[in-house]
């Protein structure tokens, strides 16, 4: 059975740090493309950060480069987002996703929320 857990969320003033994992199983963990994605009340979901399959490679939005750090752990099965300078605009259900070619799963999310 196929499974994305995220945890790691919570409540954090402006300027703090958070670190979100996203535990996976059920799957060839090191063979997936994974990306953080957020999705705000009465917005779209945005695309937050990509790690390749290996960890080589990272893509962040505009909106957190500098501030959020995508990382994964292929031996425990594990994708990291640290998240630093946290502001309010980053308050969002946070999704974990898993991409091979045609294959995808999608966690149920942890929420964030940035106030002061």
């Amino acid at each position: 059975q196929v499974q994305l857990v995220e945890s790691g969320g919570g409540l954090v003033q402006p300027g703090g740090s958070l670190r979100l994992s996203c535990a996976a199983s059920g799957f060839t963990f090191s063979s997936y493309t994974m990306y953080w994605y957020r999705q705000a009340p009465g917005k779209e979901r945005e695309l937050v950060a990509t790690i390749a399959a290996a960890g080589d490679s990272t893509n962040y939005a505009d909106s957190v480069k500098g501030r959020f750090t995508i990382s994964r752990d292929n031996a425990k099965k594990v994708v990291y987002l640290q998240m630093n300078s946290l502001k309010p605009e980053d308050t969002a259900l946070y999704y974990c996703n898993a991409r091979y070619f045609v294959r995808a799963y999608w966690g149920q999310g942890t929420q964030v929320t940035v106030s002061s």
